[in-house]
């Protein structure tokens, strides 16, 4: 427990949902925390709160679209604790909607948090990774990276990604771990990006049975906190009796 305690955890995408969740549950467990987001007043109530808590917490503001920022801020959390020993890549958007629809822009944001940000992440941690000889990359799929549904296909393309790249860093770097979470519905503001009127009214729907945050956080803390041998690849949590 004294070498889980001592983790430092970097966390993209920290100022709500599945973020938040996990930053107050590591944080709680003993792990320092570098909370990401561009919400940088919500990051720092977290912070508030970890500290009043007992726990230690930093934050800065994070794009994680931006190459430079996402290295600025793996460096800003080595910088503050000495190294960083996970990197959680949380930060995700769900703007769903028929291919027909065209939302192209919408497309283009997806590609470039849901994948790029990923990719920002890994590039920063990876070098650091390999130079202190561990570390552990946590990346939040979905369960749409096993699946596509009518209106998923590009967001279900995105994850694919994002398990594909976690996949592939796993085989690459046996002395690195990589991990992936797919939640099913959770409560979360993603699908509060979704600007078609059909696919919004079927996602609340399909969110009825949607799990709390804090069951992701738990499924991410039970990685992290394997002995160090132990390499756990890919956890899928559905809400019990949802479709997704």
């Amino acid at each position: 427990m004294a070498y889980i305690s001592q983790k430092i955890v970097a966390l993209t995408g920290a100022s709500s949902g599945i973020g938040e969740a996990t930053a107050r549950q590591l944080a709680a467990a003993g792990m320092k925390i570098v909370a990401g987001a561009r919400r940088t007043d919500r990051l720092q109530k977290l912070v508030e709160d970890i500290r009043a808590a007992g726990g230690e917490a930093e934050f800065q503001a994070l794009d994680v679209t931006r190459r430079e920022e996402v290295e600025a801020f793996i460096a800003f959390a080595e910088a503050r604790f000495g190294r960083v020993d996970v990197l959680v890549n949380n930060a995700g958007l769900m703007p769903l909607s028929p291919l027909a629809a065209l939302k192209t822009d919408e497309w283009d944001r997806m590609i470039d948090v849901n994948i790029r940000g990923v990719l920002n992440g890994v590039a920063a941690a990876l070098p650091r990774f390999l130079a202190q000889g561990g570390g552990h990359v946590v990346n939040i799929a979905s369960v749409g990276a096993h699946q596509v549904w009518p209106t998923t296909a590009v967001y279900s393309a995105t994850k694919y990604a994002v398990w594909a790249i976690t996949e592939g860093l796993r085989q690459e770097h046996p002395g690195i771990r990589a991990t992936i979470i797919s939640p099913g519905v959770v409560e979360s503001e993603l699908a509060d990006t979704i600007t078609d009127p059909t696919t919004a009214a079927a996602i609340q729907q399909a969110r009825v049975v949607a799990l709390k945050a804090d069951v992701i956080a738990r499924a991410i803390r039970y990685a992290i906190e394997q002995p160090a041998d132990v390499g756990v690849n890919e956890i899928i949590v559905r809400p019990m009796g949802g479709a997704f």
